[in-house]
């Protein structure tokens, strides 16, 4: 950030109207601590955190923290209602594949998750924008902060993550019916709903959990394309406005709360192990 061209103090001054002069700017770029050195800077700033302060945006003056959480907030909501429809549909759709492994059905359920997972986020974003927004006009262009705002968003995230969940539930579940055990069960006349859902299913949750924690982490980590095309107030939309803006507290305040999330979540992936796999101890 502090490598790229542009000048906050003049960005700022210009994005007022203010009509700019050698001392203007000059007094701006002092107000600002801009005229600091670099590792001053940085020293400054992570004093602040240690004390709780994230600083002051450059663009409005404003509290760093507070418009965190607030985008924080909207992230949190697009990527929990992401979440549970794509586990929600994906896990059932992948176990279906693996039950019904090669006939028509299957065939065209990993043509789908495939073709999915492989379509980048602007084009599913700017695809669903222009049947549901302009064609048949089912919802607004900018997501408003309600239900109605949020469904595009959520599908457009939820598409991808749909065909990677499924894709990976399949592949587990087909280990696993390929086991001893499984096999063995069947001699004994368990029913195969048993066997499903108490055996096989719980021995694939582990690399099941694994990939959505990923998609997760980076779903918090802000879904920028998205959130950018469908004017949604998360962090991502509030990362790309800083860039912009080269409002460097808001970015450095931005990875710092997102590296936290990240950790941990890490965490709490690796201590939901231990509850789904007794043989997993904490030491």
């Amino acid at each position: 950030m502090y490598l790229t061209p542009g000048d906050p103090a003049l960005m700022k001054l210009t994005s007022q109207g203010t009509a700019v002069t050698d001392e203007l700017l000059a007094v701006e770029r002092e107000k600002m601590g801009l005229n600091q050195p670099f590792f001053t800077r940085y020293l400054n700033w992570v004093l602040g955190i240690v004390h709780g302060d994230f600083g002051v945006t450059y663009s409005d003056s404003l509290p760093v923290l507070p418009k965190l959480l607030n985008g924080l907030k909207y992230t949190a909501i697009l990527c929990v209602a992401a979440t549970v429809f794509s586990v929600i549909v994906a896990i059932p759709l992948g176990i279906a594949t693996a039950i019904k492994k090669d006939t028509i059905f299957d065939n065209i359920v990993r043509i789908l998750t495939f073709t999915g997972n492989s379509m980048p986020n602007f084009l599913i974003s700017l695809l669903l924008m222009y049947f549901f927004c302009i064609k048949v006009r089912l919802f607004p262009v900018i997501a408003k902060e309600s239900v109605s705002g949020l469904f595009l968003p959520t599908l457009a995230t939820s598409i991808p993550m749909i065909s990677k969940f499924a894709r990976q539930t399949r592949a587990d579940v087909l280990g696993q019916l390929g086991e001893e055990y499984v096999i063995g069960m069947h001699a004994r006349g368990v029913k195969e709903r048993v066997i499903l859902y108490r055996n096989v299913l719980h021995n694939a949750l582990g690399a099941i959990i694994t990939i959505v924690a990923l998609q997760i982490r980076t779903l918090m980590g802000g879904q920028i394309v998205v959130e950018t095309i469908f004017r949604w107030p998360g962090v991502g939309s509030l990362i790309m406005n800083a860039i912009k803006a080269r409002d460097f507290p808001v970015v450095q305040g931005a990875v710092l709360i997102l590296a936290t999330i990240q950790v941990i979540i890490n965490l709490l992936t690796d201590l939901s192990y231990c509850l789904i796999d007794h043989r997993i101890e904490l030491e």
